[in-house]
């Protein structure tokens, strides 16, 4: 099993993050998102993942080597081979509202945030940063009240879920666009119960194989 992906990629650290919870041996192959106009632009990478994004999962099952882009895909198919720990609750209703805090910030801030929309917003002489941190604060505000209602010591009651994984790349990224986090107390508890599992420390950027300083 090999994991394409960016140290600091926050699509790619949900996707390690799932992978270490779930003891599952990986290789991890680095494609830099900005050097030299962006390795997931390359010729050879778009063969594979013709969205040239990244994460990418190559798995190889009946001796056939096949790819899985998106890190929600990704994450469910690691689900199904490997069901335990469980990062969706048995029961339906909390399993759909793990899944509705990801979406909140799959669907609701990581698009807005991305590398390719920045530079976008850049080249056309606009304010970057601010675009990011409106974004950003929007989409955390509504993940604050939404998870009130769920949390317990992580974002969906006292395990980790889906949606752990996707609230604490995007705090760190809130972070490096110089975002107040003071208005999210309960999102930065969960953060902090995370912060202490291997699974989180072990997949963090700053520890990657091809982290920058």
């Amino acid at each position: 099993m090999k994991l394409y992906g960016y140290w600091r990629s926050s699509c790619s650290w949900r996707v390690r993050t799932a992978l270490y919870l779930k003891g599952l041996v990986f290789e991890s192959v680095p494609v830099h998102l900005v050097k030299d106009g962006g390795a997931q632009n390359s010729a050879a990478y778009l063969r594979i993942n013709p969205t040239g994004t990244v994460p990418l999962l190559e798995v190889i099952i009946d001796g056939e080597t096949r790819w899985l882009a998106q890190s929600m895909a990704i994450i469910s198919y690691l689900e199904a081979i490997q069901p335990l720990p469980a990062l969706f609750p048995p029961d339906a209703f909390l399993a759909a509202k793990a899944r509705e805090l990801a979406e909140i910030v799959n669907s609701g801030i990581q698009p807005f945030q991305n590398l390719s929309v920045l530079q976008y917003v850049k080249a056309r002489h606009q304010d970057d940063k601010a675009w990011a941190q409106h974004w950003i604060a929007r989409g955390l505000g509504a993940l604050e009240k939404a998870a009130t209602k769920t949390a317990g010591k992580y974002t969906v009651g006292d395990t980790v879920t889906v949606a752990d994984l996707y609230l604490v790349p995007q705090l760190y990224n809130a972070r490096r666009f110089q975002l107040d986090l003071t208005p999210y107390p309960t999102l930065l508890r969960a953060e902090a119960a995370c912060a202490a599992l291997d699974a989180f420390a072990a997949s963090h950027p700053d520890v990657q194989p091809d982290a920058e300083k």
